[in-house]
């Protein structure tokens, strides 16, 4: 018996997963080196390698194990938890990463501005020191979860003498600190996942800072890169829109027309493609932290999701009209296939915008994957002061 099955079965002997509370139990997992086992020992991990987290998975989910809730704190878990190991200090580290992953903490994103969307580095949310203390005062906004969130992750700008990329400095901030207000942000489904979020005088310990002062873009980079292997790696085959597609034409005989069965067969090879693509791309993660390579994955999965739920309002046009009262709803997270074609299909178009523009991820592959020349940024080299805003 291998040693990681061994613990497995240690863990499932200590925390019988039919009457064990989630919670418990992920905390347990996180404790026995199975959270994530790349991880150091000591910090949810084993120190071995990344892709033997499949295995430990395979067994939890064969035992019928709880599991972390990706829905409600995808942010922590995909970015938060890499982001907090690779830059945060010892303290950070064992405050923060078992309740993350242990889903009793939840994380939500404070990067985007209505200034500095495409172009993150032109936030201007200031944090300025006071003692052992940061003072911050800003907008952000389209902040996933704000509403649920326990703790965010925070991209300010501490230094404003300096070219915009080297002033920045990244945070963690508890969501529930005075000065921050949340509100609701409604989108074209109905629905209100998104926020914006208001800081007013919000004070921020010293402690809570992640990597050296001036160095904010250096991590903010590292969560992105992570966040974007998150969206668009790690599925099974014909999972997501294209698998809803694929039984629909599997179940119903109507839409087998010869022009349907032509497209259908393009984007099944496509998403397939692109989901072999990803998988490589999480066994390269073995060498260490995700680079430009995951922008081209973020961009593919972008415009496949868009594609394939129009095709599936191409399949079954009527069932785009029927929709509900748009009364606003604010999730809890989750899964959007559960929705009807309708909603699926305005869904997908904030797929372009999320994690990073379509436009952005073009501009990091041609520059950082294939060496392109850059385009001119008037911008660049000057202090952010001096920056017409």
């Amino acid at each position: 018996m291998s040693d990681l099955k061994q613990r497995v079965e240690e863990l499932l002997a200590s925390h019988d997963p039919r009457t064990s509370d989630a919670a418990d139990f992920l905390g347990a997992q996180y404790d026995a080196g199975l959270a994530w086992v790349h991880f150091p020992e000591g910090k949810g991990g084993l120190g071995i390698s990344r892709g033997r987290q499949l295995e430990v998975d395979a067994l939890l989910d064969a035992a019928g194990a709880p599991r972390p809730d990706f829905g409600r704190n995808s942010i922590g878990l995909g970015m938060a938890a890499p982001t907090i190991l690779a830059f945060g200090s010892q303290e950070l580290q064992e405050r923060y990463l078992r309740p993350l992953f242990a889903c009793t903490e939840i994380w939500c994103q404070l990067f985007s501005e209505p200034g500095a969307g495409s172009d993150l580095a032109a936030v201007a949310t200031r944090a300025v020191p006071d003692g052992d203390e940061w003072v911050v005062d800003g907008q952000k906004v389209w902040t996933s979860g704000a509403h649920n969130a326990d703790f965010a992750i925070l991209v300010a700008r501490t230094d404003t003498s300096v070219p915009k990329h080297a002033g920045l400095t990244y945070f963690l901030v508890d969501m529930t600190d005075p000065g921050i207000e949340v509100r609701p942000l409604r989108q074209i489904t109905g629905e209100a996942e998104f926020n914006e979020v208001f800081l007013t005088g919000v004070r921020v310990h010293d402690r809570n800072r992640v990597g050296a002062i001036g160095e904010g873009w250096k991590v903010a980079t590292t969560t992105l890169n992570n966040e974007r292997v998150a969206i668009s790696a790690g599925n099974d085959r014909e999972a997501g829109q294209i698998g809803l597609v694929t039984e629909r034409w599997r179940t119903d005989p109507s839409v087998r027309t010869p022009g349907n069965h032509t497209e259908l067969m393009q984007w099944w090879v496509e998403t397939e493609v692109t989901r072999l693509a990803g998988e490589r791309l999480r066994q390269g993660l073995e060498a260490g932290q995700p680079g430009p390579e995951s922008s081209a994955m973020k961009l593919a999965f972008a415009q496949q999701a868009q594609q394939v739920t129009g095709f599936a309002l191409e399949l079954a046009p009527e069932e785009g009209l029927t929709y509900h009262d748009w009364t606003m709803v604010r999730p809890e997270g989750g899964s959007f296939l559960g929705h009807g074609p309708g909603f699926r299909y305005l869904r997908a178009k904030g797929n372009s915008i999320e994690g990073g523009t379509s436009e952005i991820m073009r501009n990091i592959v041609a520059e950082r994957v294939l060496g392109l020349p850059p385009d001119h940024r008037p911008d660049k080299g000057i202090p952010f002061k001096d920056v017409p805003r």
